[in-house]
């Protein structure tokens, strides 16, 4: 079907896209113009694409918007900030069970204090684009989007009536369906598989050791560069909980590049990986490390929140703790650091292990909609577990210094069909929106209408 819209409108709205990208990219685009230009060829892919990478329009566009369900207390949860359909699989978590959860790397680059609905309208916009690009009817989409928001309200009064809740979570005893052949898969995979993908066992003064593979990713550092990045990991080893830290020996660094290659969300952010030594002397028990720089949340630039801004040092610190607050049992090897000198002085860098166990949901298998509305009945579970175990019970949340689920279920009362009502709405207009300003923004990219991209 043609678009209708006036000129002036698909204009005036081309503007606001260009407006916002810069807006919240100018610095990184300015840093690294061709990461940039290879982010936003990805995004022109297709509608779902174009969403992962604009958390910040969607931001620009919600803040405005009345929210009924927003008062006082649900106006400033913990949100994980880009919540959508393929920002869901598996992680090992600190006690070493397998769970389903909020586990992309990149995840917790958006998370701040936000509306709670936020989290719920991003990911139902994305169930209204994948449900289009599998050809579901207006009205299957409706129920898929009902069916999660039912399953998130379920589990918000749950927590609402037991105790524990962080001891919650969708695993293998509890989990249905694609999520868990998804914990399945991330069982039979091993630590030695993804250490020789990355890296070769060398002969070195005492024996062997790993050392990482190069390749087109991968950058060799200047001695001057590596001793400024090992100085930050150092008093990055300050950050990690007592309570989880291994014995001295286990941090031994081995080898130290830089990175590149992460997803869309990550372009521009300048990164390190960093082999330590693991929990033994054995070569099968190394642990890589992703050291990368703590991006800005889209939330933040639409939120006024003093407190929020002046809580953090820095970018990595406000990632790492928002991880630590929306997973109830974070990978101990969550941290942050400075770099103190070479060519990101000052900058805050987040710090999280290269996972072997971290397997995505295959969304191309789940076609039939009862498949899929079993799988989002789980993703609104998991949605509601990361909201509510990241409140005052969470000591290192002090932002949220009240019981989440307890506010969720009285702002929410008996509402629940208006609730779902109103998230299913705005899952169809808003998917209309993107699929719109996907075209709008594919334009505006072949035309050289965004600024800062460089030399093509």
């Amino acid at each position: 079907m043609p678009d209708t819209t006036p000129a002036s409108e698909r204009d005036e709205r081309t503007s606001t896209i260009i407006d916002v990208l810069t807006d919240a990219f100018a610095d990184l685009m300015a840093a690294d113009p061709a990461a940039f230009r290879h982010k936003f060829r990805k995004m022109a892919a297709d509608p779902f694409a174009f969403y992962r990478g604009t958390a910040c329009l969607f931001f620009a566009d919600v803040a405005d918007r009345e929210d009924r369900w927003a008062d006082e207390r649900t106006s400033r949860v913990w949100i994980q900030g880009d919540l959508h359909a393929e920002n869901f699989g598996t992680a090992m978590d600190g006690t070493g069970r397998l769970v389903f959860d909020v586990n992309d790397f990149d995840d917790f680059d958006e998370a701040y204090l936000g509306h709670f609905t936020w989290d719920l309208q991003r990911l139902a916009a994305s169930i209204a684009l994948l449900g289009w690009t599998k050809a579901l009817s207006d009205d299957d989409i409706s129920s898929l989007v009902e069916v999660y928001v039912r399953a998130y309200l379920d589990q918000v009064r749950w927590f609402a009536r037991c105790e524990g809740d962080e001891e919650w979570s969708l695993r293998l005893g509890t989990a249905t369906g694609a999520v868990r052949a998804a914990l399945l898969e991330a069982q039979q995979s091993t630590r030695v598989s993804l250490l020789d993908r990355v890296s070769v066992v060398a002969e070195v003064q005492d024996g062997y050791d790993r050392r990482f593979r190069h390749g087109p990713t991968v950058r060799v550092l200047e001695a001057e560069e590596r001793a400024v990045v090992e100085s930050a990991y150092r008093r990055y080893l300050d950050t990690i909980p007592p309570a989880k830290r291994f014995r001295s020996g286990t941090y031994a660094i081995k080898d130290v590049v830089g990175k590149s290659g992460f997803g869309i969300g990550s372009a521009g952010l300048p990164a390190y990986s960093l082999l330590v030594e693991g929990t033994s002397e054995a070569l099968e028990n190394d642990v890589v490390l992703t050291v990368k720089q703590g991006g800005v949340p889209a939330a933040s630039r639409v939120v006024d929140d003093p407190r929020a801004r002046e809580c953090f040092e820095h970018q990595g610190h406000r990632t790492t703790v928002s991880r630590r607050a929306l997973q109830a049992h974070a990978d101990p090897w969550s941290g942050w650091c400075r770099m103190e000198g070479g060519p990101y002085d000052g900058i805050g860098f987040v710090v999280s292990e290269y996972s072997p166990h971290e397997t995505d949901l295959d969304w191309s298998q789940l076609t039939e909609v009862d498949d899929l509305a079993e799988t989002l009945a789980q993703l609104g579970r998991a949605t509601a577990k990361a909201h509510c175990v990241s409140d005052v019970d969470d000591a290192t949340t002090p932002l949220v210094e009240f019981q989440v689920e307890d506010a969720i279920a009285a702002v929410v009362g008996e509402r629940d069909d208006e609730l779902v009502a109103d998230v299913v709405r705005f899952a169809h207009e808003y998917g209309a929106r993107v699929r719109a300003d996907h075209a709008l923004f594919v334009d505006a990219f072949r035309g050289g209408l965004i600024p800062g991209l460089g030399a093509r």
